[in-house]
């Protein structure tokens, strides 16, 4: 996981993070398992880039 310092940065990652594995292997049931472990690797390692991402193009409405 990228290391933001701590603080509040710290805590919004964790949160976008934490958000976007919860999204994708609960409500996005049209992913396959493998574009829902690809999701869950890219949340962890880039959590607050990721989110944006998946906000715009994963998320399904």
């Amino acid at each position: 996981m990228v290391n933001y310092g701590g603080g509040l940065i710290g805590i919004i990652a964790l949160v976008c993070a934490i958000w976007v594995i919860y999204d994708v292997w609960t409500n996005n049931k049209k992913l396959s398992s493998g574009a829902k472990i690809v999701w869950t690797i890219f949340a962890v390692l880039f959590n607050i880039i990721t989110a944006i991402v998946y906000y715009f193009i994963g998320k399904k409405k």
